[in-house]
């Protein structure tokens, strides 16, 4: 070794420093989220192989080409398979569903050119170079860490990247700062601690890596004294782990220590160095760092904690979502769906709404299954047979004991992350895998030459050759899919000509063919021309539910094309369709105003009583309605007869024959609830308010107030009890009933709805300035432009115009643009009647010779002296 140390070229240390640079590039280019690492990526990464190959040559050194590389060398070959453009027939053959997305969406279009297996072949441009860069990473890491000097002081790198990373969050911290160096704010992330990375998971991970790598430096480093500082990297890490309260990160992470910890247990028995008594010391180091973050974080901890503790939480978190991406990995067994294109090709296998875009499936065996399809399988097979072949080596030390700990823990991790898919994580990761996976010197140089490649002129061309290969592959990778969608959508909000944008929706589409979005965003285009371009909107939204069948907004934008084609039942039934996929609007905000009979609404009812009561109420709350509201109701108690939920609709009928004045309809609907639910609070108040609408006011007040007798807890009844005696004239009586639940009132609303009714009563009994008080507590817990102005009525009847004016504008701020124009005429006729008061009020006290006394005594201005 230390001959290798002597010996060892310029090149060799240029690509050191090469690999050195990437490793702390990565990190500060948002944890390698940012757009522009991947030209750094490649060109590092080239260039350190290169550098490494002519060290190597200059040496007298072979290249050895570790059995971790196969994987990462078959992936760029996959990646370049994937991006081969193909007939018809051998698309068919390759992959069915690419087929069929050309067969179904693309050649009517006119787009009919030969296409590949990615259905997002500029993603898959970009992970051809990325994959090219990982590979030219290994390889170079595998032959600068033949120095021993070079492999710690690249180690040494991840260890204080880690540790600088955390450095900077503490800072964030203590200055209570949010956006990154208080000039970038997160938009779509609120991480717990505010680094270069905004997913605390993948901060995490880096992290974990970091201290693993921190300790086994310490654990090796003689003399003892030097070993100080790595062992504040890898406690400052550790403790970044805990602050980044990622669930997975810290369980993954104690994991990986505890792994190390048996490690070397194992390698104490077997009778290897007796540095038994440092190992544990460092680790308990560790651990009590550990402690002390978990102190600090003990409330957020246990907050996250508290968020999966148990197995319905769990199942409801990124594990439900497998068995769709395991669907989808099923669709595409040969090749994939293309390395990258997950998040354009996999809202099509998507059964359930949810409100994020997913980019990743957050499993790196699905994440290789759907987007290299089988071979990809193979491949991570074969990465984790040479990770097992790499731990089961003889003459590991302590310090590459820990490094695979922690490249355990990590790849444990990404069974639930997807931190390697970015660059900060995958080429700390690589860079430390070559560092235990370099060749052992076991002799001679020659020795070595004869068991690996040769660095000749042309395998250090293939280097420059593959580096230019990366470098191109950026050029159609600069097509991404957000540029695309965001550009197409501009030209719709800005009203762009339909033909304009339906040409350029066709190039884009010809270039992500798999993004829904895109067929979306024309058909809103052509829905701009009402029923004339119906017919364009509903082929492009058709194709757009083809790829994202669970898309609400395309199910309502069809919705409106059938309705304008005149296939009114299949406009209702898409309506439905938007609702059920996660569009809560689709019925109640827009759907069920545009139904005409009972036929239409029950086209859009889903199988749910509760979303039937709903749409009931919606009709029986339009004026002109009634009658129709009614008859959905009669045809809805039929449809859903025997279900939950039934009783509610007869409720509802009830309560609007009572609306209607039909007393004896109402009666009749009243005994139906009876009859089904006798013991239900809800049917006692029923009936009472059948008795208060056939006029027995006394007798509906007892019922309520019995009632209330029986449930003193409930706010809500007691609230019903004081509406209906403030409508008797019974102020005392409901300012009572209100005051016996005041403390059992926790919520601001419910607060704010008791000072408004106590302020009803006041101000009936004509206790005006009591009534603005409560009136303007309840506005300032409830802020809300009805509040402030009933504050400001009360004011203005007062005579308060100068107050009633700000209560005016106060809740003039929150009412819409669109809707302050008859406000802002109320505050401007408040302004001049105070205007006035005060003009009036100083002409009157000018006029009063007792107050211009009482001013001349009071030292006050007076009139100048009029000048001879």
């Amino acid at each position: 070794m230390a001959s290798s140390h002597r010996s060892c070229s310029r090149y060799t240390r240029l690509a050191e420093v090469a690999l050195a640079t990437l490793v702390v590039v990565c990190p500060l280019a948002l944890g390698g989220a940012a757009r522009w690492v991947a030209w750094p990526l490649m060109g590092l990464a080239g260039a350190a192989a290169l550098l490494a190959g002519i060290g190597a040559r200059r040496q007298g050194q072979s290249l050895r080409v570790p059995l971790m590389a196969v994987p990462l060398a078959a992936s760029v070959v996959l990646c370049a398979v994937q991006l081969v453009p193909l007939p018809e027939g051998g698309l068919r053959v390759l992959s069915p569903e690419a087929a069929a997305l050309r067969e179904f969406a693309l050649e009517p279009l006119g787009l009919t050119g030969a296409r590949p297996v990615s259905l997002d072949s500029s993603a898959t441009w970009r992970e051809l170079s990325k994959h090219l860069a990982y590979l030219l990473t290994f390889l170079a890491a595998v032959q600068v860490c033949r120095a021993r000097d070079s492999r710690r002081r690249l180690l040494a790198v991840v260890a204080f990247s880690g540790a600088a990373v955390v450095v900077v969050g503490l800072g964030h911290a203590l200055l209570g700062m949010h956006s990154l160096f208080g000039v970038m704010p997160w938009v779509h992330a609120r991480p717990p601690l505010v680094t270069f990375f905004a997913n605390p998971n993948h901060l995490a991970g880096f992290l974990g890596l970091a201290a693993s790598v921190g300790v086994g430096l310490a654990l090796t480093t003689r003399p003892r004294s030097k070993a100080l500082p790595f062992a504040l990297a890898a406690g400052a890490s550790g403790l970044g782990v805990l602050l980044s309260l990622s669930r997975g990160g810290i369980a993954f992470f104690l994991f990986g220590q505890a792994l190390l910890m048996l490690w070397l247990v194992r390698e104490r028995r077997e009778g290897g160095a007796p540095r038994w008594a440092r190992s544990t010391a460092a680790l308990l180091g560790l651990l009590a760092v550990l402690a002390v973050g978990a102190y600090v974080a003990a409330d957020s901890l246990w907050a996250e904690a508290r968020s999966a503790d148990s197995i319905e939480k769990l199942s409801q978190s990124k594990v439900a979502l497998w068995p769709m991406m395991a669907q989808a990995a099923r669709a595409f067994p040969v090749l994939g769906m293309g390395r990258g294109a997950f998040e354009a090709a996999f809202p099509r296998y998507q059964t359930e709404p949810n409100p994020n875009t997913l980019t990743h499936p957050e499993n790196a065996v699905l994440q290789a299954a759907t987007e290299l399809g089988l071979p990809g399988l193979l491949l991570l097979a074969v990465a984790l047979w040479g990770f097992v072949r790499l731990v089961r080596r003889e003459d590991l030390d302590a310090l590459e004991l820990a490094v695979l700990s922690g490249v355990a823990a990590l790849g444990l991790h990404n069974l639930f992350d997807f931190s390697w898919e970015l660059p900060a994580c995958a080429v700390a990761t690589l860079l430390v895998l070559g560092a235990v996976a370099r060749p052992r010197e076991r002799g001679r140089a020659t020795e070595g030459a004869r068991q690996g490649l040769t660095p000749s002129p042309v395998l250090l061309g293939a280097s420059v050759a593959l580096t230019a290969l990366g470098l191109l592959a950026l050029v159609p990778g600069a097509h991404r899919l957000a540029d695309a969608e965001a550009e197409l959508a501009a030209l719709v909000s800005a009203r762009a000509p339909v033909d304009v944008v339906h040409a350029k929706g066709l190039e884009l589409i010809d270039r992500h063919p798999s993004d829904y979005l895109l067929y979306r965003l024309v058909a809103s285009a052509h829905a701009s021309r009402g029923g004339e371009g119906a017919g364009d909107t509903l082929a492009f939204v058709n194709r757009a539910l083809y790829l994202a069948p669970r898309d609400a907004v395309s199910h309502r934008v069809a919705g409106r094309a059938l309705l304008a084609l005149g296939r009114r039942s299949q406009g209702f039934l898409e309506y439905r369709l938007a609702h059920e996929a996660g569009d809560a609007g689709a019925l109640l905000g827009e759907a069920v105003r545009r139904a005409h009979s009972v036929e239409e609404l029950a086209a859009m009812t889903p199988d749910s009583p509760e979303v039937a009561g709903r749409l009931m109420d919606a009709l029986s709350n339009t004026p002109g309605r009634q009658e129709l509201a009614l008859a959905y109701g009669a045809w809805a108690r039929e449809h859903f007869e025997g279900r939950h939920g039934v009783t509610e609709l007869w409720t509802r009928e009830a309560r609007l024959r009572l609306l209607r004045k039909e007393l004896s309809e109402a009666e009749a609907a009243c005994a139906q609830v009876e009859r089904r639910e006798p013991e239900r609070l809800d049917t006692a108040l029923l009936r009472a308010e059948v008795l208060k609408g056939r006029g027995e006011l006394d007798a509906s007040l007892g019922a309520v107030e019995a009632l209330r007798a029986r449930h003193p807890g409930n706010v809500e009844l007691a609230f019903t009890l004081a509406s209906w005696q403030l409508e008797a004239g019974l102020t005392r009586r409901a300012r009572e009933t209100l005051q016996s639940v005041g403390g059992l009132i926790s919520d601001y609303r419910q607060r704010a709805r008791m000072l408004s009714m106590e302020a009803d009563g006041l101000e009936r009994e004509g206790l005006l300035s009591r009534a603005v008080e409560r009136r303007q507590t309840a506005a300032r817990l409830v802020p809300s432009a009805e509040g402030y102005f009933a504050v400001a009525r009360l004011q203005e009847s007062l005579r308060r115009y100068d107050a009633a004016a700000r209560s005016v504008r106060e809740g003039l701020a929150l009412l819409p643009p669109d809707s302050r124009e008859a406000a802002r005429a109320w505050m401007t006729r408040l302004e001049s009647a105070e205007r006035t008061r005060v003009d009036t009020r100083r002409k009157e006290l000018m006029d009063d010779p007792r107050a211009q006394e009482l001013e001349h005594l009071l030292g006050g201005p007076r009139e100048p002296p009029v000048e001879p």
